[in-house]
């Protein structure tokens, strides 16, 4: 029955990833956003709510380790392995505001969560700094990202009844990732204990793999679909969101234990996958395909190491 349930939590993630890039597509255009910029707020920090849950349900439990491996894995595999998977399929372009503004601010907050960590506590007050930054970089990427012309069709008015249909896409998409991820999840995590797995590895392998399905998902969909300014925008977003909103509401609600296998493990692994991304991102402008084979290929190199 549990391997049923882990299946049935993996199609209704595939399903809402797939609502999630139809809304976010349409609400872009309707209202004038870059895809870039829907992908890197909306979208990012809807495909984050699985691991909001997670975090905070294992912080309240006193499962430190779940909490903050959650988070780490998941910034890990959003970069190797659903990048990798992403570019794979379909090659990504890159434009000049993913280096100057999305890359800049996923290595920026990848390593003041390093700094924040490397004392062995994540207190409430670095949290409050964490959600301090979510909003002042939110309001940024709105007031700084290019807007699009916005296609008004033939009547030059904006038919509302396309909108709601968009806004429910949406919502309906951000439900289904979030259903589907927890099943999932918990699905995966009982199989994973008859293997007496420790908490740190369950957090960052299994839970964090299951909770990044919604960025795989979504960033698959987006790049089949060739949007690939979503598939991108919602991988870093995503990585920003796990750190600012992620870790700093769940520290908020309870200081998080850093044990000492993440500052000399797992910390450096994240930071290393980010570092390089970036010469990745340089190369003519364009995450190819044998360029995502590599991060995969690093990916299970790191898993390996875990297991």
């Amino acid at each position: 029955m549990v391997y049923f349930l882990l299946f049935l939590g993996l199609l209704i993630l595939l399903a809402g990833g797939k609502f999630l890039v139809d809304g976010a597509s349409d609400l872009a255009s309707f209202f004038g956003l870059s895809q870039g910029l829907i992908g890197l707020t909306i979208v990012a920090f809807g495909t984050s709510a699985p691991e909001l849950l997670v975090s905070v349900n294992a912080a309240l439990k006193g499962n430190s380790d779940i909490a903050l491996g959650n988070v780490i894995g998941s910034n890990i595999s959003n970069i190797s392995l659903v990048l990798g998977i992403s570019a794979i399929l379909y090659p990504i372009a890159i434009h000049k505001s993913i280096l100057k503004l999305d890359y800049l601010f996923t290595l920026l907050t990848s390593l003041l969560f390093f700094i924040f960590a490397f004392n062995g506590m994540l207190s409430r007050f670095e949290g409050g700094i964490f959600i301090f930054l979510l909003f002042v970089l939110n309001y940024y990427f709105f007031r700084k990202i290019a807007r699009v012309d916005t296609d008004l069709g033939e009547s030059g008015v904006l038919k509302k009844t396309q909108i709601i249909k968009s806004v429910f896409f949406l919502i309906v998409g951000i439900v289904g990732l979030y259903f589907g991820s927890d099943l999932f999840v918990d699905s995966a995590v009982v199989i994973s204990e008859k293997f007496g797995i420790s908490q740190r590895v369950i957090g960052i392998t299994v839970i964090a793999i299951g909770t990044s399905l919604p960025e795989l998902a979504t960033s698959l969909i987006a790049a089949w679909n060739k949007k690939t300014d979503i598939a991108i925008g919602n991988i870093l977003g995503s990585n920003i969101m796990n750190v600012l909103a992620i870790i700093g509401i769940t520290s908020v609600i309870s200081p998080i234990v850093v044990s000492e296998a993440f500052i000399k493990v797992d910390f450096i692994w994240m930071i290393g996958f980010t570092l390089l991304l970036f010469p990745l991102l340089r190369t003519k402008r364009r995450i190819s395909r044998w360029e995502g084979l590599v991060l995969l290929i690093v990916y299970l190199v790191y898993i390996y190491t875990l297991v």
